[in-house]
């Protein structure tokens, strides 16, 4: 369970740091993000959570838990 609160703690210090260094950047890119079609934006999110996938099965060859 500590590997959760973990993983979820390091999401929001990144997504944070995101809004902290370039808001206006993030604010550009959710405005490019409202034009692409909702299937697109399905097929990213599912590109992201196989990516995660990936890194974690990394991370537990190279021992991290």
């Amino acid at each position: 369970m500590g590997f959760v609160f973990l993983a979820l703690g390091l999401v929001l210090i990144v997504e944070g740091l995101a809004w902290v260094l370039a808001p206006s950047a993030l604010e550009r890119l959710l405005e490019m993000l409202r034009g692409v079609p909702d299937q697109v934006r399905r097929q990213i999110g599912a590109l992201a959570i196989v990516s995660g996938l990936f890194l974690l099965w990394i991370a537990q060859a190279l021992g991290a838990f």
